[in-house]
């Protein structure tokens, strides 16, 4: 990549006095509560994801998308929370440059397949209630693919494009005022970055631009939904459905426009305005909400999941 970069190691100031060895028994209690909640993360992602490939009767198009964003939720804490433990026990937090670009290409890329999921998902609600005689020949499973493919592979290139720009910026200096890596923390180490929200290096032009290629795909999904809001008013069995399968979409879509916000409030304010407990909350709040709520929201919502989950305890229940 011709990383012009000296820095090796970069230092997480997130963490704040919870270094002190006066305060072990602290960090001891939050790792274990840190490890359980990862752990409860993985379980119910796991359960919905074994759930809907396992039965043949799941195999619908709408299932095929909540099993790729259960799959990403896995895929976007394990960005974080293995280093964030092991941070926990360490009287350094530190980490070195490459694994910074890791995590900053692996948790911000699971937030844009977020996204792009649930674009995904609000047209495969769009046909099915607005053009349901047509939605087989639609949604054909080559379609299926290729939508899956658009929301792995877009966010991927756009996030592995704007870490080659990112690489190749000379930084100086080393100190994250984060718990984990961000892309634009790495920009604003950069020798060249006088103000780098307003700056027009490549950099920043690239990731402006990847910007404003979410806001469409924002737009697309608000104009989907209120378009299927106007045409489940004048019928009633449209409104069934709408009830049915895309309140939980929703719910899902406000866990990442929440989570967004919160890591532009981080972005906008800073360590200097705010109190550090604060801005740990609005940092991770993206890597605790989405990935424990979206399988819990489909799993509880969705009648068919709920049951096909739901079946083998019943049926133990009935044997004894």
């Amino acid at each position: 990549m011709g990383n012009m970069s000296e820095v090796t190691v970069f230092t997480l100031s997130g963490f704040g006095d919870i270094t002190d060895y006066r305060l072990l028994d602290y960090r001891v209690t939050l790792f274990c509560l840190t490890l359980l909640f990862y752990c409860v993360i993985i379980m119910v992602n796991v359960a919905l994801t074994v759930t809907i490939t396992m039965d043949r009767n799941l195999r619908e198009p709408m299932y095929i998308f909540i099993c790729n964003l259960c799959i990403n939720g896995l895929y976007g804490t394990s960005g974080f929370y293995p280093k964030f433990l092991l941070d926990l026990l360490s009287h350094h937090q530190s980490i070195s440059y490459s694994g910074c670009l890791f995590q900053v290409v692996v948790i911000y890329s699971s937030v844009c397949i977020d996204i792009c999921l649930l674009a995904v998902m609000a047209y495969d609600r769009s046909v099915a209630i607005c053009r349901p005689l047509q939605y087989h020949s639609i949604m054909t499973k080559k379609h299926v693919i290729q939508l899956v493919s658009f929301s792995w592979l877009v966010p991927l290139g756009l996030m592995c494009t704007i870490i080659i720009f990112i690489s190749r910026l000379k930084l100086c200096g080393s100190h994250i005022e984060k718990l984990y890596c961000a892309g634009w923390l790495m920009v604003k180490l950069s020798c060249s970055a006088t103000s780098w929200i307003t700056s027009t290096t490549p950099t920043n032009v690239v990731a402006y631009l990847i910007i404003i290629f979410y806001i469409f795909l924002g737009i697309f999904i608000v104009y989907t939904y209120v378009r299927l809001i106007k045409s489940c008013l004048k019928s009633l069995d449209s409104r069934g459905k709408f009830v049915k399968t895309c309140v939980p979409h929703l719910l899902a879509l406000f866990n990442v426009i929440i989570a967004v916000v919160f890591d532009f409030m981080f972005m906008r304010f800073g360590s200097a305005d705010l109190q550090q407990n604060l801005l740990n909350f609005f940092s991770m709040e993206m890597l605790i909400v989405p990935p424990l709520f979206n399988p819990l929201i489909y799993g509880l919502t969705l009648t068919q999941i709920r049951s096909r989950m739901l079946h083998p305890c019943l049926k133990k229940a009935n044997c004894m």
